[in-house]
């Protein structure tokens, strides 16, 4: 039944010679792997609206040469990202370029803030797209978490599917959102400029605004570089592009940019030109939709290809995810099972991992956009930094051809990404406290799972030592009675081993006296020890005799095997009703340093 339904919500399996079909076009990896920046649109430009609201409206002017900078610092990130591609084709963004050129713990702090960043990326994504919906039927309001969580399921399946299927699908809601902003900003900006949109919803450039300062301006600045999250995932992604991989990733790093720089202004500028007042009912975008169009076709096609985006974007960390997992797992700092690929050719375990943990996100922060935003920008500026750093330093120290021009856009993205982080942790420190915690610990982290890996790798390598010579076996079978089972294990035991023993707990002297009179006319020439239990327990007078054994047979320079009989059954639901004892013993006896512990199965034919 589960193999069915996999195969349904999945698909059939790929071959493994099948992987170069799964690579992307730059129309498809636009659309996957730039959903996530195009769609903080929707709420980059309210999240400056939002800061500014704390002085009034007539500070709303203050929009325009603020958005004008995160402009500035967005062609800055695309110049520092495009040297980033041809650099380092092979992938892994900012957590590569900061190992390799800032060292092991600052690559592992970029490659976990932007673990957590994809997280949040999911939880982000989500929930701003059901506050989309929510605000075109308010109705809605009261399952918003409900709503983020079947999303979020929903996407996480259509990522299991494969790459290639889930970019055909997703590019027509990046696409119709492109088409739906364009004609929301030709027609705002042709009823501004002809005199049909109010003329006095705004205050004018250059008023003078009560109460305004630095600390408010510099809090809105990197409010608004939210709007840049995401620029970073082509450039983790380069091996899910077609050959040529890195050419391919900067052509569609450009065109990225030069599309969200497009909507980005042409909302930002609308917004205050409609004089917009964001409130927690209705969004931005929502209202501007209906000031510009009514609420008629138009407008819910707006609202539409909008959540649409904003639900979807989450998949760049869906794409972007499982390759970080991968290359970090790669270095060992990661589980190994990160590096393997699923039955559609994707990283199954990454993907799973991401969906898992932006839901419990999601249910943690009960779906509230405006409350995760911080960390998202966080989390991302962070590596922003560390992988312009690192560029700055690979110049440097390298000084290939033309070198210095390609010093100069990574010292400016590394300057004003370094900017931005401070003014984050600086101005909302009360709402991006907890990276100073769980940084820390995912580093921490990190480092313990690379060093348990070089442990056993360093057990597990063959050496010149001349190993201890093993004289003989000795089997232990622990038994319950004398059935089809048990005769089997013994044939096998007595096969393989030197000396075979049979242990039975007893919990009464009759039933003793009962199994050893069967026992000697059944089966003489294997000993059997009983053990009796006081208290009716199985495990623990078992373990009692086998540490015995084991001490007898590192004596005699033996090994002492624990062979464990087990029922296989016909039907899964069956096994409630068996092995419970066996599986309990398996567990205990695994921990025991010189004890092998071995499984005869018997399968039952009905």
């Amino acid at each position: 039944m589960l193999s069915i339904l996999k195969r349904y919500l999945i698909g059939k399996p790929l071959k493994s010679t099948e992987l170069s079909e799964q690579k992307l076009s730059n129309t498809k990896a636009l659309a996957i792997l730039s959903s996530d920046a195009l769609s903080s649109v929707a709420y980059g430009p309210e999240q400056i609206l939002i800061v500014l609201t704390t002085v009034g409206a007539v500070a709303y002017w203050y929009s325009v040469p603020i958005g004008i900078g995160v402009l500035i610092l967005l062609l800055a990130l695309i110049l520092s990202y495009r040297q980033i591609i041809f650099s380092y084709p092979h992938g892994g963004g900012a957590y590569v370029v900061s190992k390799q050129n800032l060292g092991v713990i600052p690559g592992l702090v970029a490659g976990g803030s932007l673990l957590v960043d994809y997280i949040l990326t999911v939880a982000v994504s989500v929930s701003a797209g059901t506050d989309a919906i929510t605000s075109a039927f308010p109705v809605l309001h009261a399952h918003t978490v409900f709503i983020a969580v079947i999303l979020v399921i929903c996407i996480t399946i259509l990522n299991l599917r494969g790459l290639t299927e889930s970019a055909s699908i997703l590019a027509y809601p990046v696409y119709l959102f492109v088409v739906a902003l364009v004609i929301i900003i030709i027609v705002g900006l042709y009823n501004a400029f002809t005199g049909h949109a109010p003329q006095t919803a705004h205050s004018a450039i250059g008023t003078v605004v009560p109460g305004i300062s630095l600390f408010i301006l510099l809090k809105a600045f990197s409010s608004g570089c939210s709007a840049l999250t995401g620029v970073e995932a082509i450039s983790n992604a380069i091996p899910n592009f077609k050959v040529p991989s890195d050419k391919n990733a900067a052509k569609t790093l450009l065109m990225m940019g030069s599309i969200l720089a497009v909507l980005f202004s042409g909302i930002m500028f609308l917004a205050y030109w409609y004089g917009i007042v964001p409130n927690a009912e209705e969004t931005v975008m929502s209202q501007l939709g209906s000031d510009i169009f009514g609420r008629n076709i138009i407008y819910f096609f707006i609202q539409g290809t909008t959540a649409l985006i904003l639900v979807l974007a989450a998949n760049t960390g869906f794409s972007a995810f499982p390759l970080l997992a991968y290359n970090l797992a790669s270095d060992k700092f990661m589980p190994r099972m990160y590096l393997l690929r699923g039955d559609r050719l994707g990283y199954s375990n990454g993907i799973i991992t991401l969906g898992v943990a932006s839901i419990l996100l999601i249910i943690a922060f009960q779906g509230k956009t405006e409350e995760l935003i911080p960390l998202y920008a966080v989390g991302v500026f962070v590596p922003f930094t560390l992988s312009q750093t690192g560029m700055v330093i690979k110049w440097i120290r390298e000084k290939p051809a033309g070198w210095f021009p390609k010093l100069i856009a990574n010292f400016v993205g590394a300057f004003i990404s370094a900017t931005v982080s401070i003014i984050f942790l600086t101005t909302k420190l009360n709402q991006v406290w907890s990276i100073f915690v769980f940084l820390p610990l995912i580093v921490i982290l990190f480092l313990r799972i690379r060093k348990h890996y070089e442990a056993v790798g360093d057990q597990l390598r063959l050496n010149n030592d001349i190993p201890e010579k093993i004289s003989g076996n000795i089997m232990v079978v622990p038994v319950a009675g004398i059935t089809k089972v048990v005769e089997r294990t013994m044939q096998y035991a007595q096969g393989i081993a030197d000396e075979v023993y049979a242990v039975y707990i007893s919990f009464d002297k009759e039933s003793e006296e009962q199994m050893r009179e069967k026992w000697e006319a059944w089966n003489p020439n294997v000993k059997l020890i009983v053990e009796h239990s006081e208290y009716r327990e199985i495990t623990r007078p078992l373990l009692k005799v086998i540490d015995e054994m084991e001490a007898k047979a590192h004596a005699q320079g033996f090994e002492i095997t624990v062979l464990i009989p087990q029922f296989i059954t016909r039907k899964n639901w069956h096994n409630v009703l068996h092995n419970q004892s066996s599986l309990l013993l398996r567990a205990y006896l695994l921990h025991k340093r010189s004890v092998i512990v071995t499984t005869v199965p018997y399968r039952f034919k009905v």
